[in-house]
């Protein structure tokens, strides 16, 4: 299907657009109120309560000592405060449950203390390891992992684990007044995820945290959302039934709620805090006793969504990193997919699909190849990487960070579908488009080839093929459903709160150049300098793609340079055979008198100015860590000795369009075009 060109330049209704967003109506969800008593009376009268309680405990009255910890000492040097007891029992683990039921291979428990807490514990009462495993056992169940969610290492000595042959993964979180940051919410379901597909035999995690509810429900949940492809809501009733009450501090359930861009329904209420720990929040004086295991050094505030009038750029940074073992493990499937040989930088190196600026010589392939046109977007180079358990943008520099979208799969029938796309792996550019009337910016992300669907590589098909299972395979699906949502009662999910929109981009038949660069270009809405010229036969060609051709106006033509300043002497250097080049002989200006040592080491993409015979300073390459192949670079300064301009190229392209190749394409490519068009109205 060759879509026909619509010279407004702004984007077609697809799954992006705001036709939806009306219907978008997001309730504030008050809890109904049970008594009149005001906020201040219930705090005023469960501390009152706390305090009677606290004292039939403690009959003797003696004032509760508040250990401080080594931190505070240092940055408040006091003869009256002690050091941090490294002994002390966790505020209410005591009378906290041990542990859960199974979910799904895994075990909510509180955290195990070794032999330095045996004295402060009746026997009756004791949990520790050999406890655990004994319990386990009894159970049928052997342990294989333990996931250590604490943010101190006091509690027990990884020995005891290692004795039984257990492995031990370590991943601090903070339990006070914050919740597990994202980049460790991706090594917790990285380690479960590589333990689970690894093992022969049935074994277990165990998963602890000080008391086993919040961080560690937190944890689990996210895992669930990622590899069973669970909704908020019942990933929370399944953690709560196997670890009652579950997640009982409201931030939790509303960080997993807002992470997953999913509407939380009104029945979802968060349990009040377990009667174990309540009595243990407080002292006798009604003081908060430091929480759980942060050794007395207050956690951050929790991040909050504030509306911010921050300008968007192509240098901010998207995405959540992963762990450096995960990322290794997709370059792989990156460069398998894309039938790479691993060479001696090993799986370090872009493998995205280059093209090659227009020059006098390889301008002759549009006679001898079909070719289509689309613009040139001045954005961001990302491929992406769409798995079940989350997308992955990969930037210029081959690293992986994660976005959290939807994108589903095709339905076989005519419902939505069930299943989420798993390994299916695309190219495009992010760009900002500015609406003109609003002047609001929005995120886009133009896809423009993919290489590969659920784990099945299709690079070697001609790139019409590949266009069109884009459409029909990625973005209709995720139109449909989009649709439907917010056609239906009660929607969901936000579409509308994802990260960036996604759109295919168009090509054109070369008979439409000269409207994309007289009319198109100058109404889009984001920055563009130039075209792509794409062989519609091609296959997809890793790296430089000497087919692939970009045509860019003259005083656009550019080269990214690794910049370094040494005393008085400034130097510009490419890449050649993956060692830095120096290019004698020339010089950057950089504008309004800036001093370029600030931009030392610094990737910068310079234009060629004509009248002076040197380079001038454009931007910093953020994105990029490498400078351009001294390849590259020749053939960049080849186009700018060739000067083809605009003019030049519409004549050339006028005259390739009635060659019989192209007439006899373009005239079966319109009727087919037709023919789409009308099937798409009916």
């Amino acid at each position: 299907m060759i879509v026909a060109m619509d010279l407004n330049a702004s984007p077609l209704p697809e799954e992006d657009e705001d036709i939806f967003e009306e219907k978008i109506h997001v309730e504030e969800i008050h809890a109904p109120e049970e008594r009149p008593e005001t906020g201040a009376d219930i705090a005023r009268r469960e501390r009152e309560e706390r305090k009677r309680r606290l004292k039939r405990e403690r009959p003797d009255d003696r004032p509760v000592q508040v250990s401080q910890s080594p931190g505070y000492d240092q940055l408040f040097p006091s003869k009256n405060l002690k050091s941090y007891d490294k002994s002390k029992l966790p505020p209410g683990w005591l009378d906290c449950p041990s542990f859960g039921q199974e979910i799904y291979g895994m075990i909510p428990s509180k955290v195990p203390l070794g032999e330095s807490f045996r004295d402060s514990i009746l026997p009756g009462k004791r949990y520790s390891f050999k406890q655990v495993i004994h319990q386990q056992r009894v159970l049928g169940r052997k342990l294989g992992l333990v996931i250590d969610l604490t943010n101190t290492s006091r509690y027990y000595p990884v020995s005891d684990l290692k004795k039984e042959g257990i492995k031990h993964v370590k991943i601090q979180c903070k339990g006070r007044d914050s919740v597990p940051d994202n980049l460790a919410v991706n090594q917790f379901v990285y380690e479960v995820t590589q333990f689970m597909f690894r093992q022969k035999q049935k074994t277990y995690i165990l998963v602890h945290c000080t008391h086993g509810h919040n961080r560690t429900g937190y944890m689990i949940i996210h895992y669930l959302m990622r590899a069973m492809s669970m909704s908020v809501t019942q990933a929370i009733k399944t953690f709560s039934e196997a670890r009652p009450p579950g997640i009982y501090k409201p931030d939790y359930i509303d960080a997993l709620y807002t992470f997953y861009h999913e509407k939380k329904p009104e029945m979802v209420v968060c349990p009040p805090t377990p009667e174990w720990k309540r009595s243990s929040e407080f002292d006798l004086n009604g003081e908060a006793v430091p929480d759980d295991d942060d050794d007395g050094v207050p956690g951050p505030d929790l991040q909050e969504n504030h509306e911010t009038d921050t300008r968007m750029t192509n240098d901010d940074i998207l995405g959540d990193e992963i762990p450096s073992d995960q990322q290794d493990a997709l370059r792989q499937f990156c460069y398998q997919t894309l039938k790479l040989v691993v060479g001696a930088r090993g799986h370090t190196q872009f493998p995205g699909s280059h093209p090659v600026s227009l020059n006098r010589d390889n301008l002759q392939l549009l006679r001898q190849r079909y070719y289509y046109a689309t613009w040139k977007a001045d954005g961001t180079r990302y491929m992406m990487l769409i798995t079940m358990d989350g997308c992955y943008l990969i930037d210029r520099s081959f690293n992986f960070r994660r976005v959290q979208m939807r994108f589903p799969c095709r339905s076989t029938n005519d419902g939505l579908g069930e299943k989420t796309h798993h390994f299916t792996l695309l190219d495009g550019e992010m760009v900002i488009d500015t609406l003109p009337d609003s002047q609001k910016q929005e995120r886009r992300y133009l896809i423009y080839d993919m290489m590969a669907i659920n784990q099945v590589s299709i690079i070697e098909r001609p790139f019409y093929e590949r266009w069109k299972m884009l459409e029909k395979e990625v973005i209709e699906p995720r139109n449909h459903e989009r649709h439907h949502i917010y056609q239906s009662r009660n929607p969901y999910y936000r579409y509308d709160l994802e990260p960036f929109r996604v759109r295919r981009k168009d090509f054109w038949l070369l008979s439409t150049v000269t409207k994309l660069l007289k009319e198109f270009i100058k109404r889009l809405s984001h920055e563009a300098d130039g075209l792509i010229f794409q062989g519609w036969d091609d296959p997809y060609i890793p790296r430089t793609h000497e087919g692939l051709l970009k045509w860019k106006y003259a005083y656009l033509n550019s080269v990214d340079f690794l910049f370094e300043v040494d005393g008085d002497r400034e130097m510009l250097f490419l890449y050649e055979r993956g060692k830095k080049k120096l290019l004698e002989g020339n010089r950057v200006e950089f504008t309004d008198g800036t001093d370029p040592s600030l931009y030392s080491g610094k990737i910068i993409e310079c234009s060629w100015d004509f009248d002076k015979l040197e380079w001038k300073f454009m931007r910093i390459r953020t994105d990029k860590s490498t400078p351009n192949e001294f390849n590259t670079y020749r053939k960049v300064m080849r186009s700018i000795r060739d000067n083809i301009t605009e003019e030049d190229l519409l004549n050339e392209i006028s005259e390739i369009i009635r060659l019989p190749m192209y007439a006899d394409r373009i005239r079966n490519d319109s009727k087919a075009n037709q023919h789409a068009n009308v099937a798409r109205r009916r």
